[in-house]
């Protein structure tokens, strides 16, 4: 459900939006692209002049790509909108030093080691940082058929959020096998399949199996 409404009469000020797609290419690896679009809510001047409402004031994109690892195969940036025009967007080649990193080991503090302050771009950067939970998203299909074949596998999900902590409700109810269970436990023995034989009203394998009592 949407937030309630403000009790208050207000005017906008700032729509900052961010959105991330994915896409698996060809060639089995996966290409996750990420936006970030800031308007203002009203008119102001700038050094270029008047900019109405809704003119983008930064515009960014990042697109990186990772292989089955989770490692950084390939990165690029590009600018559609800056305050400073080039003397912001001469900044987009360094982006290409994001390749080597891994989404899930580090990777947020690495982006600000390599790219804080006057080393990169404050809002490229931030643009990163959505990337990690992008790619366990556009990976989740597979570690679910996974953890189909091997019930030796956990769930990557649980302990990522309070719902799914390991000795919470959610887990019980569809991760059985894994509830109670820390991080670096074994799973709970497999409940055996039950003899269904005879109410399918199968025929006894051999006389001697038959009941004369």
């Amino acid at each position: 459900m949407p937030l309630p409404p403000s009790s208050v009469p207000r005017e906008p000020i700032h729509d900052r939006s961010i959105r991330a797609k994915s896409y698996l290419r060809q060639d089995g690896l996966l290409d996750i692209e990420a936006e970030l679009l800031d308007v203002k809510g009203y008119d102001f001047t700038s050094r270029k002049g008047l900019r109405p409402a809704g003119t983008p004031v930064h515009h960014m994109h990042l697109r990186v790509t990772i292989d089955d690892d989770f490692n950084i195969v390939e990165a690029v940036a590009a600018y559609d909108a800056a305050p400073y025009d080039e003397r912001c967007s001469s900044i987009q080649a360094d982006y290409a030093d994001l390749v080597g990193l891994n989404l899930l080991r580090g990777f947020r503090h690495q982006v600000r080691d390599r790219f804080g302050a006057t080393a990169g771009c404050t809002h490229l950067s931030e643009l990163a940082l959505v990337l990690p939970t992008v790619a366990i998203q556009s990976r989740s299909r597979r570690y679910a058929k996974q953890a189909a074949v091997d019930s030796t596998v956990r769930p990557f999900a649980i302990d990522g959020c309070h719902a799914l902590r390991h000795d919470g409700s959610v887990v019980q109810e569809f991760h059985p096998r894994w509830y109670g269970v820390p991080k670096g436990g074994l799973p709970h023995p497999q409940p055996a399949e039950a003899d269904t034989s005879a109410a399918a009203g199968s025929a006894p394998s051999s006389p001697s199996s038959s009941s004369d009592s």
